[in-house]
């Protein structure tokens, strides 16, 4: 069938993927990334690439992997209850880079696929399957064209399959990355999707692939850009803190997270996003007007950086 689902396909892409990114970070970085595989006993495993005290990145991590089910967990079914009892596949790259320099934002992007497959009970039962993911910028000292950088080259990796899925998926990201305890967003957004199936299995892989491919283009320029800038222990002190708001995030609303947990996924692979260094203040603000301040004041606000009507 023309627009059968091709898991292996999947998969084939995303171990590339995994290969491609780890080999242009360690060319920046100088060091190179462990490569710890493993093996899942209720089916499938995976591969977490880790670098840690690097010179650029403090913990980058980059992880693969392709995991199957008998039942579908919480996290899943409560989106789908339709795939409740089902046999599942789910695969994914997920990756997390925390710098060592302040002023180069953390980044995250995720791209996966999942399916439950049918249960063989009705002539009409058919596998059920979406793709998801996307990428965002989480900067500590803001810089606008690094933020226009990052947003146009995710406009321009999904413009050529619908102009609306751009802003669709920037206000979904902004919605998803939010803290709703803090009542403010992780850090300036991106693009995010998830349960997407709108195109067919061919042209929504394709956008995924076209996802995934835009990933080096939106994030190296700005680490080359920003690797070199002096900093002092005003400026980590100050990215420890906001460190904090990204532990909060991926421990209490991340859905990859809780779905691994709750999967029994391999915890070292799942929490391979944490920063390696945080702190936690009580009510503390920065002083107005400091350069601390504008990260607030300019960056974490609702924003339309492209000047794309966002609806």
């Amino acid at each position: 069938m023309h627009n059968a689902i091709q898991p292996a396909a999947v998969l084939d892409y995303l171990t590339g993927l995994q290969n491609r990114i780890v080999e242009a970070i360690e060319l920046i970085d100088g060091k190179h990334f462990l490569h710890d595989s493993w093996q899942r006993p209720e089916g499938g495993g995976g591969t977490s690439c880790m670098l840690e005290e690097g010179r650029v990145f403090e913990r980058a991590g980059i992880g693969l992997s392709h995991v199957l089910g008998t039942r579908l967990p919480p996290a899943a079914t409560a989106a789908h209850p339709e795939a409740a009892g089902r046999p599942w596949e789910a695969m994914g790259v997920s990756l997390v880079f925390h710098p060592r320099n302040p002023y180069i934002p953390t980044v995250h992007m995720n791209v996966r696929f999942f399916v439950a497959k049918a249960n063989g009970q009705d002539a009409s039962d058919q596998d059920i399957w979406w793709f998801g993911g996307g990428m965002d910028l989480t900067p500590y000292y803001g810089f606008e064209e690094d933020a226009v950088h990052f947003h146009r080259t995710c406009r321009d990796a999904l413009q050529s399959f619908d102009s609306a899925l751009y802003p669709k998926f920037k206000h979904e990201c902004d919605d998803y990355f939010f803290l709703k305890h803090r009542n403010e967003p992780r850090g300036i957004g991106g693009i995010f999707f998830d349960d997407f199936n709108q195109l067919g299995f061919e042209q929504s892989f394709a956008m995924q692939r076209a996802v995934g491919d835009a990933f080096l283009n939106a994030y190296i320029p700005i680490v080359q850009k920003r690797k070199d800038i002096a900093y002092g222990e005003r400026e980590r002190d100050f990215q420890a803190y906001r460190r904090g708001r990204y532990v909060e995030f991926n421990l209490v609303f991340d859905r990859g997270t809780l779905f691994g947990l709750q999967s029994n996924g391999r915890t070292e692979s799942i929490l391979l996003s944490m920063p390696p260094i945080v702190k936690w203040r009580y009510d503390w603000k920065p002083e107005a007007g400091s350069a601390e301040s504008k990260l607030y004041t300019d960056f974490l606000i609702a924003k339309d950086w492209l000047g794309i009507q966002s609806s």
